[in-house]
């Protein structure tokens, strides 16, 4: 990244907090000399009326910019890296919710990190995306995702069999309520809900784990990112839900298939020196506290 010139700002505009910030970043970008583009969600929404920004009406307009900041918590994170795609347009998160991993920036610190990235104090972290390929009714569906792929039994309520093949070796029958397929960045997410591992982001690897098993048999499994991963689904009649990043939805029939593999690009996110990831686990876990108090 050379001299930063133009960012855009991607927010959570149903937090007050946001709108309270939003100011201040104004205020910072006119004092560097930095042009802002506004999200068309910001800008039309009734307390953003006033900003008369450019608008980010496409990814070619985010692949233009030096940088997106994102203001909100994990979800609006993934939103915005999904909008961001390919472009290879870093992002830099600062966290308005109350438990989140992507955004590594707080509203205690925010200013004095963007003076860091003017000063070209920083660092780039890859974060690997994860690719699925649907077969669906003769057709082919692609989604990407920076944290995970669900799979489960939609309201149904019923037990879902699902045959899984890695490198074309079968794995095993996952009887559950639903199947996980985490990146690295997503470990953290619903996967470690479901009782997945943490899996720092340097490991490339594939995390799946799945939902309420329905045998004590069923245990997460970590794979490599280099796998190919199919899925196929067994005795099943009802419709499957398949979940990309908490956000995109898709119905899938009992005889559509879904192919998982490492995507061909990953997600730019902006890091600092002195941020250490453990550190950032031990805080939103809260680890090593009891006994301490």
């Amino acid at each position: 990244m050379g001299q930063i010139k133009k960012f855009g700002i991607w927010g959570n505009t149903d937090k007050n907090i946001f709108w309270e910030t939003l100011p201040n970043i104004i205020k910072w970008s006119e004092n560097k000399n930095i042009q802002v583009y506004l999200t068309r969600r910001i800008s039309e929404y009734e307390l953003g009326l006033k900003y008369k920004f450019s608008i980010i009406k496409s990814k070619n307009d985010i692949k233009k910019l030096d940088f997106m900041l994102v203001l909100g918590g994990d979800g609006t994170f993934l939103s915005c890296a999904r909008a961001v795609g390919n472009s290879q347009t870093p992002i830099l998160g600062i966290h308005l919710g109350d438990l989140g991993f992507l955004a590594k920036v707080t509203l205690q610190d925010y200013i004095s990190r963007l003076d860091q990235l003017i000063s070209k104090d920083f660092l780039i972290e890859k974060r690997m995306v994860v690719e699925s390929r649907i077969k669906k009714n003769k057709k082919e569906l692609k989604y990407f995702a920076l944290n995970d792929f669900v799979i489960n039994n939609g309201d149904s309520h019923r037990m879902l069999s699902v045959l899984m093949y890695v490198d074309s070796q079968f794995v095993g029958k996952y009887r559950s309520d639903g199947l996980i397929i985490a990146t690295p960045t997503g470990s953290t997410a619903y996967s470690l809900s479901a009782g997945g591992p943490i899996v720092t982001p340097k490991v490339d690897s594939l995390v799946i784990t799945p939902i309420s098993a329905h045998s004590l048999t069923s245990r997460p499994l970590v794979i490599p990112a280099s796998s190919k991963v199919l899925l196929k689904f067994e005795n099943i009649s009802h419709p499957v839900l398949f979940i990309s990043d908490g956000q995109m939805h898709e119905t899938l029939h009992p005889n559509s298939t879904i192919e998982i593999t490492k995507s061909y690009y990953k997600i730019n996110l902006i890091d600092f020196k002195n941020l250490n990831y453990f550190q950032m686990l031990t805080k939103k876990m809260g680890w090593g506290k009891r006994g301490e108090e």
